[in-house]
C-alpha cells in the first residue's frame, strides 16, 4: 500500500511544485498518474522512492514512514521497490544478463540465485534470446523490457515506473504495454505516469491527473475520461484525446 499525506515540497520557486497532496493506493492497484509536464509527478515518484524529502507531510509505503528513515533503512525500503524510468539506464558495455544480474550481484546474492532469478525475469519479459546482447543493439522496446527485468529480479512489492514508453517509437510502445499488462495481472501495485490513455482505461484501477503540484482529480478510468469533474481535467483531456 501507497498512502500520501499532505504533502508539500518546495525548491524555493514561486510556485510550490507539491501542494496538499494526498491519496491512497492499495495493495494490488494498478494506479495511472497523469498530467502536464512540470505538474509535479516526477517530484512525487522521488518522494515514494525516498529520493527526495517534503517540507512537510507524511509518505507511507508498504507500512513505513519513509520521512522516518534514515539512510540504511532508505536502502532496505528501496529494495521493495521497482522503478522503471524513461531513459533505461543500462550500463552500455554489459549484456543483458549482465545488467539484470547486476543489482543482484551489488546486494551479494549467490551466483545460483543470481542465475535462476535473471533467466526467469528474461523469461517474463520475451528476452532470453537476446541474453548475450548488449543494449546498443536492441531496440528501444527491447531495452525498456531489459530495465524492467531488472527491477523483477529484487522481487519488489511496487513497480514505479516513470513514462516508461515516452522514449519509444509507437511500434515499439506495446511490447513494453503488454509486459506491463501481465506484471498488473500478477498482483503487484504499480502507479504509472503515463499519457498513454488507451492503454488506462483498459487496465488501470484509478486515474490521478495533477495540475500545478495538486492532485486535481482522482476517479476509476471510465469516470475520469467520461465525466470528468474539473474543468481543468476537462481542458486536459481536450488537449491530448
Amino acid at each position: 500500500m501507497i498512502q500520501a499525506f499532505n504533502l508539500h515540497k518546495s525548491y524555493g520557486g514561486v510556485a510550490p511544485a507539491l501542494m496538499d497532496v494526498s491519496f491512497t493506493i492499495q495493495d494490488g492497484e494498478f494506479v495511472f498518474l497523469t498530467g502536464q509536464s512540470g505538474a509535479g509527478k516526477t517530484t512525487l515518484f522521488k518522494i515514494l522512492f525516498g529520493w527526495e524529502s517534503v517540507d512537510r507531510g507524511q509518505v507511507i509505503v508498504d507500512r513505513i514512514n519513509v520521512g522516518k528513515l534514515n539512510e540504511s533503512n532508505l536502502y532496505t525500503l528501496r529494495r521493495k521497490i521497482g522503478v522503471v524510468f524513461q531513459d533505461y539506464k543500462l550500463l552500455p558495455k554489459k549484456t543483458v544478463f549482465e545488467n539484470v544480474a547486476f543489482a543482484q550481484q551489488i546486494l551479494g546474492a549467490d551466483r545460483k540465485t543470481i542465475r535462476f532469478k535473471t533467466w526467469d525475469a528474461l523469461k517474463n519479459v520475451g528476452l532470453t534470446t537476446k541474453k548475450d546482447s548488449y543494449p546498443p543493439q536492441l531496440s528501444g522496446g527491447e531495452q525498456q523490457r531489459v530495465a524492467i527485468a531488472r527491477s523483477l529480479c529484487m522481487n519488489p512489492r511496487i513497480m514505479l515506473f516513470d513514462e516508461p514508453t515516452s522514449a519509444l517509437d509507437p511500434e515499439m510502445i506495446k511490447e513494453v504495454l503488454d509486459v506491463m499488462i501481465e506484471l498488473a495481472e500478477s498482483g503487484i501495485t504499480m502507479l504509472v505516469v503515463t499519457h498513454e490513455m488507451g492503454f488506462a482505461t483498459a487496465v488501470g484501477d484509478s486515474v490521478i491527473f495533477m495540475d500545478e503540484g495538486e492532485i486535481i482529480e482522482q476517479n476509476s478510468p471510465k469516470e475520469f475520461f467520461n465525466n470528468p469533474q474539473h474543468e481543468r481535467t476537462k481542458l486536459f483531456l481536450s488537449q491530448i484525446l
